[in-house]
């Protein structure tokens, strides 16, 4: 079903109290008007800079000393004609011990006279008392065909301002559409009108232009971000084993694979040494399967207000479920949910994340692929380890030496230094118990050194730079080995 049918639903049943918490409040409204009109039934609109109006008609007078929310939910109440009212931002108000009296005695009228209340906000912080009686209406994503019914309006609005030329193939107008995907329709809107806000064109080029406002939209939201992958899996050093289940389960992704009977793969748990590259694995397997990289920051999940973080999780989720299929990447996830393997420090409010997240690992059913790495196997929660919550659970440890010789050419060729003129077998029996980003930076350390002496880069340089700086399997030894003894009978090399 889509919002209007789910809302129409919520009201057929008489659900006294529906709570939407969206930023696309002039979408709500329009949703609450349609239903309204639809069921023939009166509508009431209040906010505290207007007061209650009649809200089938934008112009009708508001009624006299109703600015207050505790004076609207009183004149609210004496509403008869099963009224459908809507509250706007009224959270904030209820910290007030007279309003929230008012607004519970309006919902004790309502459930007794068939009224309906709808509040509309864009912070969940409503009073556990009030979340009692109100159903929650989650506002989706805008789908494909909305999308494109939303920028064919817009087009058509600007092209009032000023004529557009219109020169776009059907695919590429797909491809626009599809890229769009993943935003909300008011970030979907402006995204559009700055695409011809320069030239007054709306053409095939125009697919970069949604891409980087994407990019920049996702970037200001701070919860998913673009990762930038490597072009072939042949700028990657190692990972033997980790590639060869890549390609082998590449066919599932495709329409045969599924009309053969496989199910597309969901998720890997990284574990590993710290640098030893459970990053660049989740950069391995976007490239591998010419996915887009998806970074979901748990930092950035956690706010100070009751509710918002476990919201601001699922729209995260919902999000890069709109913008399918691609990979998504959680970075350190102990650390995001630190208090949902001990006894809770922050009110359970890790506990809640984590369900939330084992809810959706397990139930989503868009292709969206989840990569999770993690350092510390102590910090991770069993539920996290159980079989069936990953396709496959890879221990990325530290690299052997001919995988230490690719990565030092690797990082060579990077930095346009041909590999062949280096002694590449000693520099990678030097490297011994070095991670990946450990030779990388050796490899900058002794281009600085060479730099500095205004002399070419040589073997002798970097073959200096990993002796004079010990890798971490060495200051912290002891802490390395249990990983390592850990992992050998409980996780499937990467390599």
């Amino acid at each position: 079903m889509n919002d209007q049918q789910r809302l129409r639903q919520l009201l057929h049943a008489e659900h006294t109290c529906i709570s939407i918490c969206t930023f696309e409040e002039g979408y709500a409204l329009e949703l609450v008007r349609d239903a309204a009109l639809s069921l023939a039934r009166d509508l009431w609109i209040w906010s505290s800079d207007g007061g209650v109006r009649g809200g089938l008609l934008a112009e009708d007078t508001a009624q006299p000393k109703t600015e207050l929310a505790k004076d609207a939910l009183k004149h609210l109440a004496r509403k008869d004609r099963r009224p459908i009212c809507v509250m706007l931002d009224l959270a904030a108000h209820l910290g007030h011990a007279p309003t929230l009296r008012a607004l519970r005695n309006l919902l004790l009228r309502f459930e007794n006279s068939g009224g309906q209340l709808v509040l509309i906000d864009h912070d969940d912080g409503l009073p556990d008392v009030v979340k009692a009686y109100a159903t929650p209406l989650e506002i989706s994503f805008p789908d494909e065909r909305e999308l494109e019914q939303l920028l064919r309006a817009t087009l058509r609005n600007k092209n009032r301002e000023h004529p557009i030329e219109i020169a776009i193939s059907r695919s590429h107008l797909d491809a626009i559409v599809r890229n769009l995907r993943g935003l909300t329709r008011r970030q979907a809107e402006r995204i559009v009108a700055d695409m011809v806000a320069d030239d007054r064109r709306f053409d095939d080029d125009d697919i970069t232009r949604v891409l980087a406002g994407k990019r920049r939209i996702l970037q200001a939201d701070g919860l998913l971000a673009f990762v930038e992958t490597p072009v072939d899996l042949s700028e990657i050093g190692g990972l033997k084993r980790l590639k060869a289940w890549l390609a082998q389960r590449d066919g599932a992704l495709s329409d045969e694979g599924r009309a053969f009977g496989l199910r597309p793969p969901r998720g890997v748990l990284m574990l590993g040494v710290q640098g030893a590259g459970k990053s660049l694995c989740a950069k391995a397997i976007a490239a591998a399967w010419q996915r887009p990289l998806l970074r979901l920051d748990a930092g950035a999940l956690y706010d100070r207000y009751v509710g918002e973080s476990e919201r601001r999780l699922r729209d995260a989720l919902r999000q890069a479920e709109m913008m399918a299929p691609n990979v998504l990447w959680i970075d350190e996830i102990e650390k995001a949910f630190a208090s949902a393997a001990a006894q809770s420090t922050d009110g359970g409010l890790s506990k809640r994340m984590f369900g939330s997240l084992l809810t959706w690992m397990q139930e989503h059913e868009q292709s969206v692929f989840l990569v999770a790495t993690a350092n510390d196997i102590e910090a991770l929660p069993p539920e996290l380890l159980r079989k069936g919550r990953f396709d496959e659970i890879f221990f990325v440890d530290l690299p052997e030496e001919p995988v230490r010789r690719e990565i030092f050419a690797i990082h060579l060729r990077k930095r346009e230094r041909d590999p062949g003129d280096f002694d590449l077998d000693a520099l990678a029996h030097a490297s011994e118990g070095f991670s990946g980003a450990e030779i990388e930076q050796a490899v900058i350390s002794g281009l600085h050194t060479a730099f500095a002496n205004h002399e070419k880069l040589l073997t002798s340089h970097l073959l200096d730079a990993v002796r004079g700086s010990p890798p971490l399997s060495v200051t912290m030894g002891e802490r390395v080995a249990a990983l390592q003894k850990w992992a050998r009978r409980r996780c499937v090399p990467a390599d």
